[in-house]
């Protein structure tokens, strides 16, 4: 079985389409902070495309408007700026952003797995250095399902590459989140069997986007040309 790569990037902007902008009134500072938006997630996301050849699908709309990679019913899928919005107007939001940007991967990994493949799919993220006071100690999270083996396997060989070829950054799997909580990838396990369907998040630390330059290049380098190696291994 052949393996299709796919990349995505669900909180590549701080975007607020121009009918919603009323809403956002007084939470401009929100929108530009990581709250709004992965910052870094995007390029990194676009790089992994050109330099794999696969496909990418990106959102650019604000997480604050609506959280693509939260399931329905979760209580932080709306912002405070929309959750208390009118249900029609929520079933729009819904309609025009999280369905639209959510079918159009599952299409995409439904017709590759019916074609033959295995979709390995990457969603690009970042995370804060510190969160409620608590220092995150890693570079970059590898976030899967360790039910799953070909997820485990991936991640374990991406981990080991990066530790040989890159070892100033500190690589740490299901951090600092856990892959098995809610996201897309999550939804997608439920969709497609482990045979068909790999699900990683990428996690970036976020004051190496911030620290930009040679050394956030360098990250993006290394990220990239140690997956590739642990795609062939």
């Amino acid at each position: 079985m052949a393996d299709h790569l796919l990349i995505t990037c669900e909180h590549g902007g701080n975007r607020i389409p121009a009918r919603y902008r009323p809403l956002f009134a007084g939470f401009e500072a929100l929108l530009q902070s990581h709250r709004g938006f992965d910052p870094g997630a995007r390029i990194l996301a676009r790089e992994l495309s050109r330099a794999l050849a696969a496909p990418l699908f990106v959102s650019t709309t604000s997480r604050l408007l609506i959280d693509l990679n939260r399931s329905v019913g979760h209580p932080t899928l709306y912002s405070e700026a929309t959750r208390n919005e009118p249900a029609a107007v929520r079933r729009d939001i819904l309609k025009r952003y999280y369905l639209r940007y959510r079918n159009r991967v599952e299409a995409h990994i439904a017709a590759a797995v019916a074609d033959g493949s295995r979709v390995v799919h990457l969603s690009s993220h970042s995370f804060t250095p510190e969160l409620d006071g608590t220092l995150r100690k890693a570079d970059i999270g590898l976030l899967y399902d360790p039910a799953r083996p070909g997820e485990t396997e991936l991640c374990r060989r991406w981990q080991a590459r990066l530790k040989v070829a890159a070892p100033g950054w500190t690589v740490r799997r299901n951090y600092p989140y856990r892959g098995r909580s809610d996201g897309f990838t999550a939804y997608l396990r439920r969709r497609f069997s482990a045979d068909a369907y790999l699900g990683i998040e990428l996690e970036i630390n976020h004051r190496h986007v911030l620290a930009g330059g040679p050394h956030w290049r360098s990250l993006r380098r290394d990220v990239i040309a140690s997956l590739r190696h642990a795609l062939v291994s």
